[in-house]
């Protein structure tokens, strides 16, 4: 789509009349004027002689006529809302519950470095936030493979489904999949207004955290020298995973 510019020459209740060159007028009708707005007339909008850059939209050579957009200039709001945000109804039997997950874009996180920032957009990852989040969440930096290792952990939601991903710096050109759900299955009540929101959130755990959650194992493991991964559900229970002798070990704690 060709972007052009000129100047307002004519204004109707149901549109504008745009000359692009001498003799030749485009018409910008007032559904084409704002993403947001409900235009009623676009003499509220622009004025005569005003000069505008609209997108033209489609080109009738028969009837000499040209459609211009206007609002096509700027992006549109509301697809960036369904971008951030997974809007949606639960299902179960006769009755319907609506759900909102809120999404943040990875340059959300400045922190990040380059190469996890880099696949994890490569992947096309939103970062999901709990019902519970004040700030930007479920992007970590522990030392998960070892004592003193500069590791990262997020999840990444994808097309409705989310993965929890491991970088290790000590492998810069790949992720680990620690655990996959869709995100329908992750969700709580958790208002008065039972719109359900995202549950699944992940924070580091120090050695003494995961330590005592073995208190009940026997033979009770070796203390851990670094950090491991709470992986938690709001409220219910906690899943640890820990790094240790080339493997992922999961310690699941009772709800």
């Amino acid at each position: 789509q060709a972007t052009v510019k000129g100047k307002v020459v004519s204004i109707t209740d149901y549109g504008a009349f745009v000359e692009l060159e001498p003799g030749i007028e485009g018409l910008v009708h007032v559904s084409e004027m704002s993403w947001t707005k409900k235009v009623k007339s676009a003499k509220g909008m622009v004025n005569l002689g005003d000069q505008v850059e609209a997108i033209i939209l489609a080109v009738d050579p028969e009837n000499r006529r040209i459609s211009l957009g206007m609002k096509q200039i700027t992006p549109n709001p509301w697809m960036e809302v369904a971008e951030k945000y997974n809007i949606g109804q639960i299902v179960t039997g006769n009755h319907s519950t609506p759900y909102l997950i809120r999404h943040l874009p990875v340059s959300s996180f400045p922190e990040l470095p380059a190469g996890f920032a880099a696949l994890l957009n490569r992947r096309g990852c939103l970062i999901p936030q709990t019902y519970e989040a004040r700030r930007p969440e479920n992007v970590i930096h522990a030392s998960l493979e070892r004592a003193g290792s500069p590791d990262w952990a997020a999840l990444c939601s994808v097309e409705g489904t989310v993965s929890l991903l491991v970088y290790f710096a000590s492998a810069p050109a790949k992720m680990l999949v620690l655990a996959t759900a869709p995100e329908t299955e992750r969700l709580q009540a958790h208002d008065p207004s039972g719109v359900l929101g995202f549950n699944w959130g992940i924070d580091p755990a120090s050695p003494e955290q995961v330590r005592q959650a073995q208190s009940g194992l026997a033979p009770r493991p070796a203390k851990l020298d670094h950090d491991a991964l709470a992986d938690s559900i709001i409220d219910r229970r906690t899943v640890y995973h820990f790094y240790a002798k080339n493997a992922w070990t999961e310690l699941e704690t009772p709800d």
